[in-house]
């Protein structure tokens, strides 16, 4: 990771040192806390392997290429390191020109160095996000908000030019590409960025612990692993939404396979046909024959007992396999999955004219068709694999051209970003360099296609229509893989409608029937689409909707239930009052209730009356 992270120019000096054999199990916590000194002292110092300016000929250059010092008045110089930015300014220009007319190699020498160059500024890193974005801003050749601010805090201020007159000071980058980046955000100043810079920027390098007090070498050397383990983690971290990589190994993987199992299935053809010739006859395909192969051993299995071929003798100690020949054919249907051939199967080895093999070559023969075998089984799983992989990694262009074509465009790019940044023209003939160089060379015909002359579409068109397909396909091909490399939702809607218009345009091709425009097919996609997250949008309301009004219905209930248990309360207590009171005052009878007995007997009377006058009767 270290070395990764050297290859960024403006951090590259500050970060040469050999691979250690524990960087790995050492990975640093890089925590810069308010005081430099708290941070840097909790660090692990590791043994002291850094030596500053390794390269040979760094004090052979030549004294013509270095000036001296520009026409600017003053000169600060910018040290991008591990623990934060540092800003140098150069006091005495003549003890720069000195040192640099004498020998390069006096910039290393402490005293002389340190009257000419002193510490303007030095601002650490706030924590590791911070560092890591700033090496990730510069690496890319553009300016931190961190490092504007620094450098107009701490630079003199920016005067407006005027015309005929020297700037009145200059900034010294190391790198040009980033001294261009500050000179666009801070207007009027003036950057270089020269031979006489990086001498100086030299020796601020390897003088930089004697100007920060506080910045140790074994505590700078950690600063910078820890920060180059971070950068190079985030140039190689892995993207699952993106894992295209996945995809190139298992394509170049199932290639691979594809043709071991080709020279596997004529190695046990070849090799079994020894035994059992007349099985390749009847079974064509090849991981159909390995199956048969490892599952019928010896032929005379198939034969019942006492039916062997007359002449043959008995191998030396071999014996049936112990099951029926009822038993090797139901076997056999199973495998074959037709049951002639499979009767055709035991018809042949009663009247074989193969050689007997030994119980050691035929143990050979069959540990070999079954490890053919389980690589076929294998080949489909990884086929599998990759048709998955490709419809959450690339939907789109797997729907239109197929998962394995799909897949080796991917793998030949590089990776779907590659693929998404080259032109339609590029896509079209990817696969066919070889062929495009030789016709550039030759000044011939160049080809009209490479990998995607493997989808079902070119083969489909006419001879003169080849190449206009192929061209539309690419085209087809191309947005679709954009749409899969920048869609922030991936789906395979387009590549389904980017197909059909593949079909239309054959169709054009054979009939003349016009096509749908593109833009047309596109719309009506983005409809479908919208339509469909607002159905989804909908429903999720209503759910939420639905979950609202049976959470306030059950609080109803427990608020009624609550009022109910409240309005019982003093209905028991009127009860028990009026209870009471009807036992200290009975009530009297009421007029009604007097006048009902009274009623009663009158009643009663005049029946009594009646009898006696009609017994008299």
């Amino acid at each position: 990771p270290s070395r990764t992270f050297a290859s960024t120019r403006c951090f590259s000096s500050s970060l040469i040192h050999p691979p250690h054999p524990h960087d790995e199990e050492r990975l640093p916590t890089y925590h810069i806390t308010d005081t430099l000194d708290q941070h840097l002292t909790s660090l692990p110092v590791p043994p002291p392997r850094f030596t500053p300016s390794t390269d040979p000929n760094i004090h052979s250059r030549p004294k013509e290429n270095i000036s001296i010092m520009s026409d600017a008045k003053a000169l600060f110089v910018l040290h991008e390191s591990a623990a934060g930015y540092a800003l140098f300014e150069v006091v005495a220009f003549e003890e720069i020109g000195a040192l640099l007319e004498g020998s390069m190699d006096t910039v290393t020498e402490l005293d002389r160095f340190s009257r000419a160059v002193k510490l303007k500024a030095f601002q650490p890193f706030e924590s590791a996000e911070d560092a890591l974005s700033s090496i990730n801003a510069v690496s890319e050749h553009s300016c931190p908000g961190g490092l504007h601010a620094f450098l107009e805090m701490n630079l003199p201020k920016i005067k407006k030019k005027k015309e005929g007159k020297p700037p009145s000071f200059a900034l010294g980058v190391i790198d040009p590409a980033l001294a261009t980046a500050i000179a666009d955000g801070l207007p009027g100043l003036s950057c270089r960025s020269d031979e006489t810079v990086r001498e100086v920027l030299r020796g601020c390098r390897l003088h930089i612990t004697h100007f920060v007090k506080g910045l140790g070498a074994g505590s700078q050397e950690q600063a910078q692993l820890g920060l180059g383990h971070s950068y190079s983690r985030g140039k190689v971290k892995f993207n699952p939404a993106r894992s295209d990589n996945m995809i190139i190994q298992s394509i170049a993987l199932l290639d691979q396979m594809d043709k071991d199992l080709n020279t596997f299935a004529m190695r046990v053809r070849e090799w079994y046909s020894w035994h059992f010739p007349e099985l390749k006859d009847l079974v064509k395909d090849n991981y159909m024959y390995a199956r048969c192969a490892a599952f019928i051993q010896d032929k005379r299995t198939l034969c019942p007992s006492g039916e062997a071929n007359a002449g043959e003798s008995t191998s030396e100690g071999g014996e049936d396999s112990g099951d029926s020949s009822e038993d090797k054919l139901l076997g056999l249907v199973e495998i074959i999955g037709d049951e002639e051939v499979a009767n055709a199967v035991v018809a042949a080895a009663r009247t074989s004219m193969g050689m007997d093999c030994s119980v050691v070559d035929m143990v050979n023969i069959v540990n070999f068709t079954q490890r053919m075998v389980k690589l076929a089984e294998f080949r489909k799983q990884l086929s599998s694999y990759l048709t998955d992989k490709m419809s959450v990694v690339a939907p789109n262009l797997s729907a239109l051209i197929g998962d394995t074509v799909a897949a080796r465009l991917i793998s030949k790019a590089g990776s779907l970003t590659n693929l998404a940044k080259a032109p339609a023209s590029t896509v079209q003939i990817l696969g066919a360099e070889k062929a495009l160089f030789r016709a550039l060379k030759t000044k011939g015909n160049t080809p009209k296609y490479g990998i995607i002359y493997h989808s079902t579409f070119i083969g489909r068109a006419d001879g003169k229509n080849k190449g206009r397909i192929s061209r539309y396909l690419a085209n087809k091909c191309s947005i679709a893989t954009r749409i899969d490399s920048f869609a922030d939702e991936p789906s395979s809607v387009y590549g389904q409608k980017l197909r059909d218009q593949v079909e239309e345009r054959l169709k054009f091709y054979e009939t003349g029937a016009a096509p749908r425009k593109n833009i047309d097919v596109m719309e009506e996609v983005a409809r479908y689409l919208r339509a469909g997250k607002d159905a989804i949008d909908d429903d999720n309301d209503a759910k939420k909707k639905k979950k609202k009004d049976k959470k306030n219905s059950k609080k109803r209930k427990t608020d009624d239930d609550e009022a109910d248990k409240e309005d019982e309360k003093p209905s028991k207590k009127s009860a028990k009052k009026s209870k009471k009171d009807s036992l200290k005052s009975p009530e009297k009878p009421s007029e009604e209730e007097e006048a009902t007995p009274s009623n009663e007997k009158s009643s009663k009377k005049s029946s009594k009356k009646e009898k006696k006058r009609k017994s008299k009767d």
